[in-house]
């Protein structure tokens, strides 16, 4: 029994290790069709040998050149995006690949290999350009998921460094013609210490590129083109070359048409309504007038939530200054139609009257009450005669109350430019002048609102749209 059991587990051993040996070789007929590409491990030597070589004596606290001619660093920069523009702060938000590039002697090297493409960690063991924004607030290198830095050095020691940056950079926004407006944010760069006898920037050939705007965050302005300048400036600490490149926005009309231009332009056709309201109506008049006055209000008071606190009077806050113009003179016309139009309510007036007694000579004064339309204004009037009135005998003279009555004597001219009587209408004093009759100031002013409104805005869309 016991050399039969031996015998099965032999054979059992014999054809496990033979399933064995046939999944062996089949794992190594199916990694043979697999190519990996890898660096021979000569060219890992030859290129660790030449970096130790190169920074065995590198003194990265010099520039190159030193004391022999200034260095010339090559600049392009890639814009990524551009956006949001704050016109409050002043400012823009840019995304670009900043490339600068150099040649250092010091980093020259025999070898097969013609560029050697390095990463982030050897940037802190070579000298680089001391470049600064002139005009950013704030910049942030992007490090996610490594430094976003890039290093190639020639065998002929040019060196190629690119970095990205994001950066908030200063715009001072002319803000005369807003929301009209259109603005060149500028993007300023330098040395911070090397002077033009040491370092010089240049530009080179369609150095300065963008990528496609549709993922920019141009929300108000649209990107009309860059272009770029190169000047020297002169400081106390000597003369430094500056580069920079403007780039020309144009604001977007439509969300302050929307917001604004519209409601005013209603607000103040709706004030106009009260011109068809009677004058007796003096509730509804009044309330319609104060109501369109405070919407004027709130709507200037949300324009310039959009804006900085400059002292200079915009053209959105010209025109919202016109509407709320006409808006008061719209209320202020009724308030001067009801005011005068009240001298022509009836009024009771007291009356002087001289009676007769049937058996007496003698005249008897009383005073009676009676009702009196007085039926003069204050354009076309004159103080009419005293009536008399005969009633069973008795006689007596209207005294009118003198409310509404300005003096006007023969041979002087009339104080007031509404004249009050018939004789002022002529004279030398009327030359030059327009009788109006106040009480028709609602038939006026539904011609002459409209048509000045018309024009207003007729002046001011030409003139800030086109010249």
């Amino acid at each position: 029994m016991a050399p039969r059991l031996l015998l099965l587990l032999c054979l059992l051993s014999g054809s496990h290790a033979r399933s064995r040996k046939v999944e062996e070789d089949e794992y190594e007929d199916s990694s043979s069709n697999q190519k990996w590409v890898l660096a021979p491990k000569s060219q890992d030597t030859d290129v660790t040998l030449i970096l130790n070589k190169l920074l065995r004596e590198y003194d990265k606290k010099l520039r190159p050149d030193i004391g022999i001619k200034p260095t010339v660093i090559d600049v392009d920069i890639y814009v990524n995006s551009i956006g949001p523009v704050s016109s409050i702060n002043m400012e823009y938000q840019i995304d670009i690949f900043f490339a600068q590039t150099w040649t250092d002697s010091r980093l020259r090297f025999n070898s097969t290999m013609k560029i050697l493409t390095l990463n982030s960690n050897m940037v802190g063991l070579i000298w680089l350009p001391d470049t600064i924004f002139r005009n950013s607030k704030t910049a942030e290198a992007h490090w996610i998921t490594t430094p976003n830095q890039l290093l190639r050095i020639w065998n002929d020691g040019k060196i190629l460094y690119t970095l990205r940056l994001t950066i908030n950079a200063e715009c001072q926004l002319q803000l005369h013609n807003f929301p009209m407006d259109e603005h060149s944010c500028p993007l300023i760069f330098s040395s911070y210490g090397y002077p033009k006898e040491e370092m010089i920037y240049r530009w080179r050939k369609n150095s300065v590129e963008a990528a496609d705007q549709k993922s920019w965050r141009l929300y108000q302005f649209d990107f009309m083109g860059l272009r770029n300048t190169t000047e020297i400036v002169t400081t106390s600490a000597g003369d430094y070359v500056v580069m920079t490149i403007y780039f020309e926005l144009s604001r977007r009309m439509g969300y302050f048409t929307i917001q604004t231009y519209i409601p005013c332009i209603l607000t103040v056709v709706l004030s106009w309504v009260s011109f068809w309201i009677k004058k007796d109506a003096t509730p509804a008049r009044t309330a319609l007038g104060i109501t369109t006055v405070l919407t004027m209000t709130t709507l200037s008071t949300i324009a310039r939530k959009s804006l900085p606190r400059v002292s200079y009077v915009t053209a959105m806050d010209l025109f919202v200054t016109v509407c709320f113009l006409f808006v008061f003179a719209a209320l202020m016309e009724y308030a001067t139609l009801n005011y005068y139009s009240s001298c022509r309510k009836p009024t009771t007036t007291k009356k002087t009257a001289l009676l007769q007694h049937p058996d007496s000579s003698r005249w008897i004064p009383e005073r009676i009450s009676l009702q009196a339309s007085s039926n003069y204004s204050l354009l076309d009037m004159r103080p009419p005669p005293p009536a008399m009135i005969t009633l069973n005998n008795s006689v007596y003279w209207q005294e009118f109350e003198d409310t509404c009555v300005y003096e006007c004597l023969d041979g002087k001219d009339c104080q007031s430019f509404f004249c009050c009587y018939e004789e002022c209408k002529s004279g030398s004093w009327r030359k030059g002048r327009i009788h109006i009759d106040i009480l028709e100031l609602d038939s006026y002013s539904r011609v002459f609102f409209p048509t000045s409104f018309l024009l207003f805005n007729l002046v001011y869309w030409v003139g800030y749209l086109y010249l």
